[in-house]
């Protein structure tokens, strides 16, 4: 499949059924068990970056790029802690939702985010920090470096990135329908090598300052911050 196919699948899936599962889990109504545990580590490791960033001390008026922002679920938080966010998304019914809910939750602080539907490599500018979350296993390890690398020359100091990690224990749960599990799952789930993502961060003139691993029963997400060198 090429690289527009691809996205075409996943655009297309984020604004049908992907978006109705998806925005629930992402929310507060009622959920599956299985659902409840992805919500439960996605949450994690949305509080893992913010974590991070708010122990720096300088989040007011901090320059913040959310690359492939979903519903809002880091962007509002960094908005009401007084930073300064774009937010994008591939698909136009989450950007609609992140929108609706900044706008229900910060009231005042909502203008401090600009949330937009763009593809990540059409994203232009440069941002302090570029976070992009639970985002590269819709990308191909030969996709991912030129990703990341676009990514990495928005960011003037750091970032912050997300993935599900390659290992033979994850791959094996992966085989066997557990790892992204759900009936409606139409796009594609890529793991990779926590070596690889370095290298390609390396590469791109930055080195790992801060990591983390989030694991629930279902969740699996490798958190590293890099700062550019």
């Amino acid at each position: 499949m090429s690289v527009a196919d691809d996205k075409t699948v996943v655009r297309q899936y984020f604004n049908s059924t992907g978006f109705d599962r998806w925005q629930r889990i992402y929310g507060n109504g009622e959920v599956n068990r299985v659902q409840r545990d992805i919500r439960d580590g996605h949450q994690q490791t949305v509080d893992r970056v913010l974590e991070w960033l708010q122990a720096d001390g300088n989040l007011g008026g901090l320059m913040v790029w959310d690359a492939g922002c979903g519903v809002g679920s880091l962007s509002i938080p960094l908005g009401d802690a007084g930073a300064i966010v774009s937010a994008s998304d591939i698909s136009e019914k989450m950007v609609a939702e992140a929108n609706q809910r900044a706008r229900n939750q910060l009231i005042t602080r909502a203008s401090n985010i600009n949330f937009m539907a763009q593809d990540l490599e059409k994203l232009t500018g440069r941002y302090h920090t570029v976070i992009c979350l639970d985002v590269l296993i819709h990308y191909p390890q030969n996709q991912a470096a030129e990703m990341i690398s676009h990514l990495c020359s928005l960011a003037e100091t750091r970032i912050i990135l997300s993935f599900a990690p390659k290992t033979l224990a994850l791959s094996i749960l992966k085989k066997i329908g557990e790892f992204f599990p759900g009936p409606s799952k139409t796009t594609r789930a890529y793991q990779h090598r926590e070596a690889d993502i370095v290298k390609i961060l390396s590469d791109n003139g930055f080195t790992v300052s801060r990591e983390s691993m989030i694991s629930t029963s279902f969740y699996f997400s490798r958190l590293l911050e890099a700062i550019r060198c």
